[in-house]
């Protein structure tokens, strides 16, 4: 065309009220806006959890609702807009998840809506109806007219009814944000030391949805296996991410059952679960776990699935003070350095073998497949070289504590 505007054709309308006559609006609207009232009696008397709800916050925002819905559908007949504002029906989405409910009752009263509205149209069309003076009401429209109109006015409720979806949405995400922020608060706090005062952990506890057990576990796990885990868990424990590692409060985990359930969530995945402790002591099951858990990182405890730290508590000794532990090694199995590598490999399998009997030189030799002679020999040998060492109580069970924590180390000589 000459002056460079192109006509709206039906191939690049995007919105189907488009293509509705824009006289149908005003043919419409004294039929249109008499249905409000009809609307809302329909939706109390077909939907329950309704039929007692219309005088408080949902009520007026449903009538108000009701009223600029109807409005604006007959304002956007024969044009191409886009909805102006969706405000009211997102709010109403968000007033819904507020009051506890689903969003299915608020879906049928859409659907209610519609069909209460299209029955007026659909009386006012084949002249059945009556206008405010009492005569015929003929909307002037044709076959095809009538079958635009309808398509318009599903597809208008249906961008309605989305944006309610998109409120009750948000309002979850909120809650549940929230909540997730008040989990988190408590958490942490509870990975503090000192424990948290009663009345400070009736409050946090309190705000958190969670109620406080007489006792504790700590589950310490990878971060990003922390949401598969706690899907599976119990839903009375209280997890938060904390310093890039996925904590878990199990309550009670003593309990029937408890063990197996964290066992049965944690299945594939590297986790610890600290000692059993009461509320005032609840740092000490967070320490513990996490001690645990470097040490299962570094491969010193087993890496597939739960690990209870109690289990290994030898080991999270020897680790506790790595430069104490290599002190104790290099002192007692000193002599141990000064042998050949076989010699050293035979004494310390012997060592091993006689320590573990409890100084049975028959169980030990059973152990070591040799005649308890060849036992009673090495361990002559190997008295001499501890200097009396092997003699003392306290003496050999430091040489034991040093080849649980050393074995390896010795064959570097």
């Amino acid at each position: 065309m000459s002056d460079g505007v192109c006509p709206v054709t039906d191939a690049s309308r995007r919105h189907p009220w488009a293509d509705v006559p824009a006289t149908a609006g005003d043919r419409l609207r004294p039929v249109v806006l008499g249905t409000g009232d009809e609307i809302i009696a329909t939706v109390r008397a077909e939907i329950a959890e309704y039929a007692l709800s219309m005088d408080g916050e949902f009520g007026r925002r449903i009538r108000l609702g009701v009223g600029f819905a109807l409005d604006q559908f007959l304002d956007l007949l024969g044009t191409d807009d886009a909805l102006p504002d969706t405000t009211v029906y997102f709010e109403l989405g968000r007033v819904e998840h507020r009051h506890g409910r689903t969003m299915d009752a608020l879906q049928s009263a859409y659907r209610i809506g519609s069909r209460v509205l299209w029955r007026r149209i659909a009386a006012a069309s084949d002249g059945s109806a009556t206008n405010g003076t009492g005569g015929p009401d003929d909307l002037g429209l044709g076959a095809d007219d009538i079958f635009r109109l309808a398509e318009a006015l599903f597809a208008y409720i249906e961008q309605l009814a989305a944006a309610s979806v998109s409120g009750y949405a948000y309002e979850q995400s909120l809650v549940a944000g929230s909540r997730q922020a008040r989990q988190h608060a408590l958490v942490e706090r509870l990975c503090r030391a000192p424990a948290p005062e009663p009345a400070e952990l009736e409050s946090l506890a309190r705000e958190a949805g969670w109620t406080a057990p007489k006792s504790v576990g700590a589950l310490v796990i990878a971060e990003e296996a922390l949401g598969v885990a706690c899907r599976r868990l119990p839903p009375e424990v209280a997890a938060s991410v904390v310093d890039r590692v996925g904590i878990v409060f199990v309550p009670d985990p003593d309990g029937p059952g408890r063990v197996d359930a964290v066992a049965d969530a944690v299945r594939g995945t590297p986790a610890v679960l600290g000692p059993t402790v009461p509320l005032d002591q609840v740092p000490r099951t967070v320490t513990r776990a996490r001690a645990a858990r470097a040490l299962q990182l570094d491969g010193h405890l087993p890496g597939d699935g739960l690990v209870r730290s109690e289990d290994h508590l030898l080991v999270l000794l020897l680790h506790a003070d790595v430069t104490l532990t290599a002190d104790l090694v290099a002192q007692r199995l000193e002599p141990l350095r000064r042998m050949t590598s076989a010699a050293r490999d035979r004494a310390v399998t012997t060592l091993t073998a006689w320590l573990d009997a409890h100084g049975d030189v028959a169980e030990a030799a059973t152990t070591l497949h040799v005649h308890p002679q060849t036992v009673r020999y090495r361990l002559a040998r190997l008295k001499e070289a501890f200097a009396g060492v092997l003699d003392d109580p306290a003496g050999r069970l430091e040489v034991a504590l040093a080849l649980r924590a050393g074995g390896p180390t010795l064959a570097e000589g």
